[in-house]
């Protein structure tokens, strides 16, 4: 995604963060004759240890895997196995951002906005205990108190509605992370925050975020 360098985030923690706040992600891939496949579905992040870090090398990042599933008929799951490569997306908190916020009136209004976006190699699924194992993990995420109940099923009526999905591992081999917050407008910040914390859940969401990177005014934004 287009992404200016005051927008870039490399913290491997503001993006499982966001993805595990915002799991409803968009997969995309392509289909048959090359044209981009979306699948919008819940994805469960899964981070692995980095191999230790050699010598003077710094400490790296976890490895990000994520794991998901669509039903049978979908034809995703077999443009997925034909081709692995995909890209991910999950968007966090977004709202508008009125001009109103500025001091001077020579300004348009925008989008602020805080995503994801995952390039990823995906492996299909195939043996049940896998399958089980995956749909766990999202209940887990999801309603742990339906747990009881999905174990109470029976196991071979687990084992048919298991059959009705494709379930897959999508092995994260790159990531791009961005907060669309404005921050290269410190003059803006202390007004767009008070708007925002008086707003809707996501404009709330988006002063939680403003207030925890230290965008709260001119002063503040200087100093970092």
């Amino acid at each position: 995604m287009y992404l200016p360098p005051q927008f870039n985030s490399r913290d491997p923690r503001i993006a499982a963060r966001l993805m595990r706040e915002h799991p409803f992600a968009s997969l995309i891939s392509t289909d048959d004759e090359g044209l981009p496949f979306v699948t919008h579905l819940p994805l469960h992040l899964q981070e692995l240890p980095a191999p230790a870090a050699q010598g003077l090398e710094a400490e790296k990042a976890p490895d990000f895997v994520l794991l998901g599933h669509v039903a049978r008929p979908n034809p995703h799951g077999a443009y997925l196995a034909a081709r692995p490569k995909a890209v991910a997306t999950f968007l966090g908190p977004h709202a508008y951002m009125s001009p109103r916020v500025y001091p001077d009136l020579a300004r348009v209004p925008t989008w602020s906005y805080l995503a994801v976006h995952c390039t990823v190699s995906c492996r299909i699924l195939e043996a049940p205990e896998a399958k089980d194992a995956l749909l766990k993990h999202l209940i887990a995420d999801h309603e742990p108190a339906y747990a009881p109940q999905w174990r109470d099923l029976g196991e071979e009526f687990a084992h048919k509605l298991l059959r009705g999905i494709t379930a897959f591992e999508l092995r994260v081999t790159d990531w791009q992370c961005k907060l669309k917050l404005n921050q290269h407008r410190p003059e803006s910040h202390a007004a767009m925050r008070a708007a925002y914390a008086a707003g809707t859940p996501d404009e709330r969401a988006l002063a939680g975020w403003m207030t925890e990177l230290g965008l709260t005014g001119r002063a503040q934004a200087q100093e970092i």
